[in-house]
């Protein structure tokens, strides 16, 4: 068993869930924050929308990552702290431990049980390797702790997690990272490509429904944490790819119109209205290059698969 696994708790947003709930649907165009989907069971559920078959980010991800991983670990080269934002269940992580060999591994996650859970089970399987699993908000920072080893850096944010953010927040974040992972420092990052609007609309509208399931597990969050008395039959699942903003746009749409009152706060939801969720923006190669030296990355490598469906970035400090 691994003698250095170390549990960080920033108790990231555990108060902030009615003001992001009041100050979003008290807009003209109402929205959450995605980062509120992950509690326990939004995060499970992400999980599964992995192994949908509509959902191919993962699958080319992890096909350009295994394949690609010896190189990977030439060119950044042995013993980095290893960072991952957004860590989950840490299986991609998996595919480049062995080929890294880094000093330390830092997952970092939303929610807290998730996070204990993927880092014990991958601290057994890896018991060379010190792990110290910090429960952050990572779109605000990106703490390292401070029993983390010396050493370059190399920061790790598979998924095409990048295109949740809005472009001002997206350089915002890469600018965070410059600034965490500092000198000498690498970004391994995946993006998901710009591609036909029937594979993007299937990715996030499976046939399980387990998108849906996901999606409307907000709402499931926001009653029970909240208190608050309403339907979920009220609401349904609405995804699909905007094509003039580049991005797939999801939204919970209310079926009917009705109010919800949220501890002295009163929000009309009509008929056909919607809660902007998620979005999730595709980058060209050239889109997303300019992007990161725009913040002081310099591209080393990029990875795809023969249909272009995805790509891997290596990047380094400008």
């Amino acid at each position: 068993m691994n003698t250095t696994l170390t549990f960080h708790n920033h108790k990231p947003e555990t108060l902030s869930l009615q003001e992001a709930v009041v100050t979003g649907l008290s807009k003209a165009k109402k929205a959450i924050a995605p980062k509120f989907f992950y509690d326990q069971r939004g995060s499970e559920l992400f999980d599964q929308i992995c192994n949908q078959p509509e959902y191919y980010p993962p699958t080319i991800e992890q096909s350009i990552l295994s394949s690609n991983a010896d190189e990977i670990a030439n060119l950044a080269g042995e013993g980095r702290v290893l960072v991952e934002p957004g860590a989950g269940s840490a299986a991609k992580v998996r595919l480049l431990l062995n080929n890294l060999q880094p000093s330390a591994y830092v997952p970092m996650d939303i929610s807290f049980d998730h996070l204990k859970s993927a880092a014990t089970d991958l601290s057994n399987d890896y018991p060379w390797l010190p792990v110290h699993a910090t429960c952050v908000d990572f779109t605000h920072s990106l703490p390292i702790p401070d029993v983390v080893p010396n050493g370059p850096r190399m920061l790790f944010f598979p998924g095409s997690s990048i295109g949740n953010f809005e472009r001002k927040e997206a350089n915002e974040f890469l600018s965070m990272i410059h600034d965490a992972i500092g000198k000498n420092g690498m970004l391994l990052i995946g993006v998901d490509t710009k591609k036909n609007e029937d594979i993007l609309n299937a990715a996030y509208n499976d046939e399980a429904g387990v998108t849906a399931e996901f999606n409307m597990n907000l709402l499931l969050r926001i009653k029970k944490e909240l208190g608050i008395d309403f339907s979920l039959d009220n609401f349904k699942h609405n995804a699909y790819y905007n094509s003039d903003a580049g991005r797939i746009e999801m939204h919970l749409v209310s079926t009917r119109k009705q109010t919800l009152n949220i501890n002295g706060h009163t929000i009309i939801l009509d008929k056909d209205e919607s809660v902007h969720t998620e979005n999730s923006y595709k980058y060209s190669p050239d889109e997303f290059i300019t992007l990161a030296e725009n913040n002081n990355f310099e591209p080393v490598k990029f990875w795809t698969d023969t249909d272009n469906l995805f790509a891997v970035y290596l990047m380094k400090i400008h």
